[in-house]
């Protein structure tokens, strides 16, 4: 009986919460991205909110595969930051469970949620996906609420503009209204003016009701003057008129099958036959103008042709003589006088440029149903590319949140909104490489995924091996070294001894400390020359012992309980071993190095001036000793 251990259940207890949480954010924040780019869409047309509900509702389902991911990440970062932050994955690595051993029930559940991210990828997004295109466009296709401005012409009904100057909001009543008719052309428009007005909808909102009093009415009759020089018009009076005005304000839903028949609402069973339908007809049309090619004769042309007669030479002409071979043009030519040998050239001209541009309609053709094809294919690929973005995201959040050890949402957001923007460019230009034929589909869909994988094989080794990858001190040193920048010594005076200092000891260490740095000091060059730099440089051995040296010294004298002594210990220079002090190690990098001069005489100089630092910094250790020496003497003799 599989049994869960408390482990793997207090692992569980603490993901969950935070990836729904998670979860649920980024999908608010997807949709309100939506929002933002379909609200002039949305806004004006009296919409239910019925169908606003049910927008909101399959635009949600089709943002799961951008919310999934980055939830996945910012929750995976969020639990185990919160876990090394309360030391809790350092007690589970002291009790000898190791890091992968903790990571193991979120992997299983990750395996479950990819599989359950490609069957709704699968069977869920299709139907999503055809459902809200459909109410988008269906939406598009609306009329605006019937919302006339006061002091602006409105052109929401089609073939009218109206202008109203003011209106009583509690009567309804318009006043000033002047109305522009063009439904039946600008050649025969006809403007209505009104001293006031209402206007209401039928009850099935299919046509618009005005009312007006007291107006004019002007039209031009240009369809009863054909034959007449000037155009006549209308004028017209009127105490009441009423208008019916065709505005159809109901939502009319279309059909779901056309968008049913887009490669949106198709799943793999579906795209896969589409493919092979397309690519089948591609592959016949290929071999038939394939076959075409082959079989149209190499040229179709009139010419002229000399025959002896009774009368003599004769020129007679022959038309469309099809040539199974290729013919020798030199041959023609030499028979023919100069201006036949124009028309020969001409006509092959023409009939080069004409099969050109069949060929080339011929190729439009086909470009297209291949673009339909890598569309088909990249929807294809896409079922399973999310469903491996999760498992990804959760192998480069869960170790970094293990090296961070920062829980909370600032540091965690932070790196999840930078490593999902990174994510998106490049899937974004995959699928765009893809769909244009520049990557073969495979490769634009797969290569977010190919970027990502390293990277989380990479965090995921630097925290199975406890790597300081984020420790901001552990980069301070590598620089330290790197360009031997100066360090300072941090001694203070302590309260409690645990080894008192020995005078003769002390001595004897200084003695030696001092007669190391001399004989370095004395077996290396202040100066080096240009190749002796790169290719030798100074013993970066024998400077590290006596850097290891100098601080065992100032280690041992930091017990001493006189003041003066531990304010001496501050002005022992820390010895740099930095690099650039020895560049020739390895000897090729050196080598290299040195001969890319000029390029490399910036760095001599820096690196001779280091070496100068250096030999202050052994003087100056040549210097303290002895202080410290006598000093310490000086305190043995007067106790």
């Amino acid at each position: 009986m599989l049994k869960i251990k408390r482990l793997d259940l207090f692992i569980l207890q603490t993901f969950l919460p935070l990836f729904l949480m998670t979860f649920f954010i980024c999908l608010f924040i997807v949709m309100m991205q939506f929002l933002w780019m379909r609200i002039d869409e949305l806004v004006g047309k009296g919409l239910g909110i019925d169908v606003i509900a049910e927008l909101f509702f399959y635009a949600a389902l089709s943002m799961v595969p951008l919310a999934l991911p980055l939830a996945i990440l910012l929750a995976s970062l969020m639990t185990f930051g919160n876990l090394g932050e309360k030391f809790e994955l350092t007690a589970m690595k002291a009790s000898g469970v190791s890091l992968l051993r903790t990571m193991a029930p979120l992997t299983i559940l990750m395996g479950l949620i990819a599989t359950g991210a490609f069957f709704f990828q699968n069977d869920v997004i299709p139907v999503a996906q055809t459902k809200m295109w459909t109410l988008l466009f269906s939406i598009r296709q609306k009329s605006p609420e019937l919302e006339i401005p006061e002091g602006v012409f409105y052109d929401q009904i089609p073939g009218y503009n109206i202008y109203v100057e003011s209106k009583n909001r509690e009567t309804g009543v318009l006043h000033d209204m002047m109305i522009y008719d063009v439904s039946r052309g600008f050649d025969n428009a006809s403007i209505i003016l009104a001293d006031s007005g209402h206007m209401s909808i039928t009850p099935d909102k299919t046509h618009l009701f005005l009312r007006l009093w007291n107006g004019e009415s002007f039209e031009n009759l240009k369809d009863a003057s054909a034959n007449m020089r000037n155009v006549p018009y209308r004028r017209e009076s009127f105490d009441t008129k009423e208008i019916m005005l065709k505005f159809d304000a109901n939502f009319n839903r279309m059909d779901e099958q056309g968008m049913r028949n887009q490669y949106v609402g198709k799943n793999m069973k579906e795209l896969r036959a589409s493919i092979d339908s397309i690519t089948l007809r591609v592959d016949s049309m290929g071999d038939s103008y394939g076959r075409s090619i082959r079989e149209t004769p190499y040229f179709n042309l009139s010419y002229y042709r000399t025959v002896y007669g009774d009368s003599g030479p004769v020129q007679v002409r022959q038309t469309d003589v099809a040539m199974k071979k290729p013919l020798d043009i030199d041959s023609v030519f030499r028979g023919s006088t100069s201006g036949y040998a124009l028309n020969y050239l001409n006509q092959a001209l023409a009939k080069a440029q004409r099969m050109k541009q069949e060929y080339e309609y011929k190729s439009f053709t086909m470009v297209d149903d291949q673009k339909n094809i890598r569309v088909h294919a990249r929807e294809l690929h896409q079922k399973f590319t999310l469903s491996f973005a999760c498992i990804i995201f959760f192998f480069i959040g869960a170790p970094l949140g293990a090296i961070i050890r920062k829980g909370g949402i600032g540091m965690p957001l932070v790196i999840s909104v930078f490593l999902f923007i990174f994510y998106y460019i490049i899937d974004s230009t995959g699928k765009k490489l893809a769909k244009d034929g520049t990557l073969e589909v495979w490769e634009g869909m797969w290569l977010s995924s190919a970027v990502l994988l390293p990277l989380g094989i990479f965090f995921t080794y630097k925290a199975v091996n406890d790597s300081a990858l984020f420790n901001q001190d552990a980069y301070a040193a590598f620089f330290r070294r790197l360009f031997g920048i100066k360090e300072g010594r941090k001694i203070s005076l302590k309260e409690v001894v645990m080894e008192d200092v020995v005078v003769s000891e002390a001595v004897r260490m200084l003695d030696a400390l001092r007669e190391n740095c001399r004989r370095y000091l004395k077996e290396n060059p202040r100066h080096q020359p240009y190749m002796q730099y790169w290719t030798t440089g100074y013993d970066r051995d024998t400077l590290a012992r006596l850097r290891d040296e100098a601080d065992s010294v100032v280690d041992y004298l930091s017990n001493s309980r006189e003041k003066m002594v531990i304010l001496k210990l501050k002005d022992m220079p820390v010895l740099r071993n930095a690099w650039l002090i020895s560049p020739g190690n390895p000897r090729w990098l050196g080598m290299t190095l040195a001969c890319l001069f000029p390029a490399g005489l910036p760095l001599w100089l820096y690196g001779r001036h280091l070496q100068e630092e250096l030999m202050r910094d052994i003087e100056g250790t040549v210097r303290v000793s002895n202080e410290l020496e006598t000093l310490l003497n000086h305190n043995n003799a007067n106790k």
